[in-house]
């Protein structure tokens, strides 16, 4: 991509195409467009690929599109999982970072048999959260980024409040007098096709759906089909078949999925990150995978000795 350039104008944060001044510059802009390699909002990522598909017409070739946009996160335990570390996995999965970004876990799936033991740490380590200013190491959570998220992630909360389906197990309150703080909030859900267990919230807001321990298989299926993205994922149990399993049924759930650990936080170098369905694109950035997309490959052949008559020996009658 030589002069092509996205830029993102208020309001509705829509993509347009910038040019450069003067008509020559604005012409080869117009035709040398290679790529984009965009990460932010489904509905950004939609808004880009729409208008390059509208000007196709002006391309010197094809545009390549890379995109990773959002993610409904989820954690999956078995009933063999291990209820301190699932909890752990919980609160630093969905709490880090207030939950801004996009592999934060947003929904979960917990047997009843460990539920109690489970909630009972994430409401201990819940308690001990700090929250403040960013400065102080000692504060785990921060204000979320501004004030239209504040009331974004507030109005799920309101959503949870007056849903009968659901119920607040910590949390629920937000206070922007001086910041945008929003308390960590675990909801639990009867309906495992809630919207809050359906739409990205990108903030400290987790819900859990609890399964009967002899419905794993339906509910593996139920957690793979719920959400139209397909970003990150993770499984605990330590039992190795019901592992296998799960591999195998969320195969498409998560680009990058994690056994026994928190669905983020991808290790820079080892992890390639992406996933597909709304989440995006899948070419894995931080991997040969993706510089690869990059390239325009050419295969060369030559021929040492040419061919001096165009019949072929078959047209040979003799």
């Amino acid at each position: 991509m030589n002069n092509a350039i996205f830029n993102f104008a208020e309001p509705g944060n829509e993509p347009v195409l910038a040019y450069m001044k003067g008509s020559r510059e604005r012409e080869l802009l117009e035709k040398e467009l290679a790529g984009v390699h965009f990460t932010g909002s489904n509905a950004t990522f939609n808004s880009i690929w729409k208008q390059v598909t509208e000007n196709l017409s002006l391309y010197r070739s094809f545009p390549k599109i890379v995109g990773e946009t959002g993610g409904k996160d989820f954690i999956f335990a078995h009933n063999s999982a291990d209820p301190p570390a699932l909890a752990t996995a919980i609160v630093r999965g969905a709490f880090e970072y207030q939950g801004q970004k996009c592999s934060a876990a947003s929904r979960a799936y917990i047997p009843k048999s460990i539920l109690e033991e489970t909630k009972k740490h994430i409401l201990r380590m819940i308690s001990e959260i700090r929250t403040g200013d960013v400065t102080d190491l000692n504060n785990f959570m921060n204000a979320v980024i501004d004030e239209p998220a504040f009331d974004r992630i507030m109005s799920y909360i309101d959503k949870a409040k007056e849903s009968p389906d659901v119920k607040i197990m910590a949390g629920g309150r937000g206070n922007k007098s001086k910041g945008y703080f929003i308390e960590p909030t675990i909801l639990i859900t009867k309906d495992p096709h809630h919207i809050l267990m359906e739409e990205e919230i990108f903030g400290p807001v987790i819900t859990m759906f609890i399964y009967d321990d002899d419905k794993f298989d339906e509910t593996l299926k139920l957690c793979d089909e719920t959400s139209p993205y397909g970003l990150t994922g993770s499984v605990f149990c330590r039992d190795k078949y019901a592992m296998i399993k799960a591999c195998r049924v969320l195969r498409y759930s998560a680009g990058n999925f994690y056994i026994n650990d928190k669905p983020t936080g991808a290790m820079v170098g080892q992890q390639p990150f992406g996933g597909s369905r709304a989440s995006g694109t899948n070419d894995k950035a931080g991997s040969h995978l993706n510089l690869l997309r990059w390239v325009s490959p050419r295969t060369i052949k030559e021929t040492l000795i040419p061919a001096t008559d165009f019949r072929y020996p078959y047209m040979d009658n003799e």
